[in-house]
């Protein structure tokens, strides 16, 4: 399940870019890990609201991409 998070707040130094985004100034996604949940904002707009996925839903997100 997702949820989006505004009211949420984590500190900068805890989001990272995703491995998947480049360098180069395109879409990029950044992850952080809060509690029991991740956290996944576009970095473009890093104050707007981020999604909010729960550690089990992010692990199958992650095995599943990795199938691919």
């Amino acid at each position: 399940m997702t949820h989006r998070v505004s009211e949420l707040t984590v500190a900068e130094s805890a989001w990272f870019k995703s491995s998947y985004s480049s360098g180069e100034g395109g879409e990029c996604v950044e992850v952080a890990a809060h509690a029991a949940t991740v956290l996944v904002r576009d970095s473009k707009r890093p104050t707007e609201a981020s999604l909010c996925f729960t550690a089990e839903t992010w692990a199958g997100f992650l095995r599943m991409t990795a199938e691919h």
